[in-house]
């Protein structure tokens, strides 16, 4: 019988993945692992041997190099882990590539769409599979992932959308960003808006398929806004962070998703903010300012 649980993060080598995998380690036991990836190796080697060498450390923590818009690396480490280990009981999607203010939008939509987007999906396909009874699939989006938050007429490319029909969509918006069509078919001009909907879309079509039996046996999947974090990726757009939470304190609530007893209906599915789902039909289009501003 299995007793030891096995995690996973993705961007976990600094920022708020990192505090992540500090959390899963400090709550879990000395049986259970914690797989902690990233892209480069020597800040995965270094970030391992210091959580590890924490005194709050209790579970085991590990290294592996792993570039989620490489959609065949993510599937091996799912078929590995699965063979191994039986299955995965925690997994959150993290991996986010920094937007800069002195370049375009236009110029970073590739790198940004392939890692927020791309990286969600490919965690969605392979994960899913794997993930134990009881365990927990979470990828991280902002508040800005509402449906309400684009023009009405883009909503209908996600709204009950499959997971396919949400890569269409996704990849239609990243054709249009290059021809120049974006904003004339109602695209937000910051590419952050549409990536945060697309990412709460997939995930509401992956649950969408499993609610009935993940609900029977405990196992959630869902979308988490950690809330304002205070980063390398968000310090560039902002000079007050007053409001803006350290990563170990936005970390927190991610893992009381991930520790709670059974999971909640109302949350599975959901696009959860501080214990608390957000209407998927919420928000107004938004603005660039508005898309700074909001966490």
């Amino acid at each position: 019988m299995k007793t030891s649980r096995i995690a996973l993060v993705t961007g976990a080598n600094q920022g708020l993945g990192r505090a992540l995998v500090e959390g899963l380690a400090a709550r879990m036991g000395p049986d259970d692992l914690v797989l902690l990836t990233g892209r480069d190796a020597g800040r995965v080697r270094d970030a391992v041997g210091e959580i590890a060498r924490s005194p709050a450390a209790r579970g085991r923590v590990e290294g592996r190099v792993l570039d989620v818009t490489d959609a065949g690396a993510v599937s091996a480490l799912a078929a590995e882990l699965g063979e191994r280990h039986g299955g995965v009981d925690v997994v959150i999607s993290n991996a986010v590539a920094p937007l800069l203010p002195d370049r375009s939008q236009a110029e970073q939509a590739d790198r940004f769409i392939d890692v927020a987007n791309g990286a969600t999906h490919s965690v969605l396909r392979s994960f899913g599979p794997v993930l134990n009874p009881g365990g927990r699939l979470l990828v991280v989006a902002s508040s800005l992932g509402t449906l309400g938050r684009l023009d009405p007429r883009l909503r209908p490319l996600f709204d009950g959308a499959s997971l396919d029909q949400v890569e269409y969509a996704v990849e239609s918006w990243r054709s249009a960003v290059h021809s120049g069509t974006a904003r004339e078919a109602g695209w937000p001009l910051w590419v952050n808006v549409p990536s945060k909907v697309a990412q709460v879309a997939a995930v509401r079509a992956v649950a969408a398929e499993r609610r009935d039996r993940d609900l029977a046996d405990g196992t959630l999947i869902a979308a988490v806004c950690p809330g304002m974090v205070d980063t390398r990726a968000s310090r560039p757009w902002f000079s007050d962070y007053s409001q803006a939470q350290t990563p170990a304190r936005a970390a927190e609530a991610v893992l009381d998703l991930v520790f709670a007893e059974g999971a909640d209906p109302a949350l599975y599915g959901e696009l959860v903010r501080f214990g608390k789902a957000l209407p998927w039909h919420g928000g107004e289009p938004s603005t660039e300012q508005d898309a700074l501003l909001v966490p």
